[in-house]
């Protein structure tokens, strides 16, 4: 069973941060570019489209983060799963707290100030998932020395 979970959180954390890295380095910066006229359709079905794809996949990761804690073997040190599990509550306390809000308000039109600090703040679920993946491969590699 912990293979399983270890694979599953390593696919699920792996394409989340591929995700988010070209949200942050591709997709936010171009929201600048969408015109004034078409921006409130755009971030309407920014946030619609980008859910669908997210949602289940952080689901899948915080659920499989949560087993890990359960079901680590001694191959594993306790700091891998504990500290896998408080960077999801980091990236999702950001997402709750910081993009959603900013979403919420850019979708009645576009603000250059909201837009930066979306795209900075961003830099706190970028930066967690990568730490998240660096993590889980060390668990990975562990696993499979044991």
């Amino acid at each position: 069973m912990f293979d399983l979970v270890l694979l599953i959180q390593i696919a699920s954390t792996g394409l989340l941060t591929g995700l988010i890295w070209t949200i942050q380095v591709v997709h936010y910066p171009l929201f600048a570019a969408v015109g004034a006229e078409e921006f409130v359709d755009y971030q309407t079905n920014h946030a619609r489209r980008i859910t669908t794809v997210v949602g289940p996949l952080m689901l899948v990761e915080a659920l499989t983060a949560i087993v890990f804690v359960g079901i680590r073997p001694d191959v594993i040190p306790d700091w891998i799963p504990w500290t896998g599990l408080a960077l999801v509550a980091v990236i999702w306390l950001s997402t709750a707290i910081v993009q959603i809000p900013c979403h919420a308000r850019l979708a009645r039109g576009f603000d250059p100030d909201l837009h930066r600090r979306l795209v900075r703040s961003n830099w706190i679920r970028t930066f967690a998932w990568t730490a998240r993946t660096s993590v889980l491969l060390r668990a990975g590699w562990l696993a499979l020395q044991g």
